[in-house]
């Protein structure tokens, strides 16, 4: 399909401006309503705060913003230090990286590179749809495998079974940990709630097809919703069909609500669910987390489904981050959510 080119200017609503690097915005009738910014990027290797809890020191991220349109997704705050906001335009404006491959193969050729793990999917899905169209993922998988760099790959697209064959070529050099998101299977609150994603049997079927081919599938159940995905009975068919598919282990954990997501989240929540919205105010107050007692209280509701469908025995992370990161503060006591929940 032919990509129309389109000029910036100061009257475009559509204009990204200024953007470094910027060649060309692009729109396609294949993706209404969005934009694609392609940019020339001069760093593809991102180092994590040496205070993060995350367990890993390096991410790469082809692209920012995100087709799946999550409401709660806490990465869409990153969108206004491009003078974009957290809302319609993390969701249509889209900056791809289209020399990333080439510039993550000089990063990874320098003396001082040690070779320690890479995160993908910490701020917007790699395999979201535009992938099929810019396919920058062969090149990175490539790239990391050759170097002998060990990497992780978070994602909700079915589009990672296209490279199935380079990841599994990949993980006879290097350790390699694919991921899933899903922790809802109701489609029509699946729809309403992250409306731009696959299907949830379309990611059940992702979690068999990476199982198959002989690599482990984790799957980060996040995040559980109060009120809403919480209860005995869903949680308990959620790890059924997970354990169904193959996963190989399940973490879970609940909304967390950051400045940018939490606006977004809760003008969703008052649309779709207004009854709900003073519970929430009162669960989260003014801060990111649930209260600590909710959280413990659905840890041990998750931690009966885990044993129950056979996931109590939980093998560590071969790429947990050296050293360890520091201990994150009480609030978030929790597994960390990542960027794409």
């Amino acid at each position: 399909m032919r990509w129309e080119t389109r000029e910036l200017t100061g009257t475009d609503p559509g204009a990204l401006l200024p953007l470094a690097g910027l060649v060309r915005s692009t729109q396609t009738p294949e993706f209404a309503g969005v934009t694609f910014h392609e940019v020339l990027c001069k760093s593809a290797l991102n180092r994590v705060p040496a205070a993060s809890a995350m367990p890993f020191s390096w991410t790469i991220n082809p692209t920012r913003g995100c087709l799946h349109r999550c409401t709660y997704c806490f990465a869409r705050r990153t969108h206004e230090y491009l003078d974009l906001d957290a809302g319609r335009d993390f969701d249509t404006q889209i900056i791809v990286k289209t020399n990333v491959v080439d510039v993550l193969r000089t990063e990874l050729a320098r003396p001082s590179w040690a070779r320690e793990h890479v995160a993908l999917g910490t701020n917007s899905d790699p395999y979201m749809r535009a992938e099929g169209r810019y396919r920058l993922m062969p090149g990175i998988i490539t790239a990391l495998a050759e170097s002998g760099t060990p990497f992780s790959i978070l994602t909700k697209g079915p589009l990672l079974k296209r490279d199935l064959p380079l990841l599994l070529e990949a993980a006879r050099t290097v350790p390699v940990s694919v991921a899933v998101s899903l922790a809802l299977l109701d489609p029509d609150l699946q729809h309403r709630v992250e409306p731009g994603t696959p299907t949830p049997a379309a990611r059940l079927d992702l979690i068999r097809a990476v199982s198959a081919a002989g690599l482990e599938c984790s799957v980060l159940a996040m995040p559980i919703l109060p009120w809403l995905t919480d209860s005995e009975e869903q949680l308990d068919a959620l790890y059924s069909a997970l354990a169904d598919a193959g996963a190989a282990d399940v973490t879970t954990g609940a909304l967390h609500l950051r400045p940018g997501a939490r606006e977004w989240f809760l003008a969703w929540l008052d649309r779709e669910y207004p009854e709900l919205l003073p519970q929430y105010r009162r669960l989260y107050g003014r801060g990111s987390y649930a209260t600590a007692d909710y959280r413990a209280w659905l840890g041990e509701r998750s931690g009966r489904a885990r044993r129950r469908h056979g996931f109590d025995k939980r093998p560590p992370r071969r790429w947990a981050r050296q050293p360890a990161a520091p201990t994150p503060p009480a609030e978030a006591a929790e597994p960390a959510q990542l960027a794409l929940f």
